[in-house]
């Protein structure tokens, strides 16, 4: 028997439409829900039930603008909020963006849902003169973890 190269061509283009064909009837005859894992399933349902039973802060203000002020002067203001979640609220650190600005706050105690409280930032205006803008950065136990409150103003010479 002789080959040519005609043969091969032939030979290549018939196991290559086999295989595809192979291929697209596999495919096509697979069914995704067949490949969840019930572990990952339940994982997502515990996860989105805990996402309808989380804690969740919310504030009557999260930035706060204390107009003029003079340098040296200590602004303080109280940022006031309700946990409007389904459990308990616990608020774990509070994080200054310098160390000029100082937050008081109820560190790991449990907010019970309808309850409230605040967090008062106190920030020294000493040699901070222009366009002031300073944040605190809360780490709870909410679903995003991280909430961000800020204070700003302009601070005038002496």
């Amino acid at each position: 028997m002789k080959f040519n190269i005609r043969t091969y061509k032939n030979f290549f283009t018939n196991l290559s439409s086999i295989f595809f064909l192979g291929l697209i009837f596999t495919s096509c005859n697979s069914d995704p829900s067949k490949k969840v894992k019930e572990e990952n399933l339940k994982a997502v349902q515990e996860k989105v039930l805990q996402k309808l039973e989380s804690s969740e802060i919310t504030f009557d203000f999260d930035s706060y603008n204390y107009g003029e002020v003079v340098d040296g002067d200590v602004v303080e203001v109280d940022f006031n909020f309700t946990n409007t979640g389904k459990s308990d609220l616990i608020i774990f650190d509070a994080s200054a963006s310098c160390g000029c600005t100082v937050p008081e706050y109820p560190k790991n105690k449990n907010i019970k849902p309808g309850e409230g409280g605040n967090i008062k930032v106190m920030f020294d205006t000493s040699n901070k003169p222009g366009k002031q803008v300073k944040s605190v950065t809360l780490s709870t136990n909410t679903d995003l973890g991280k909430k961000i409150i800020r204070i700003n103003g302009f601070v005038l010479n002496k």
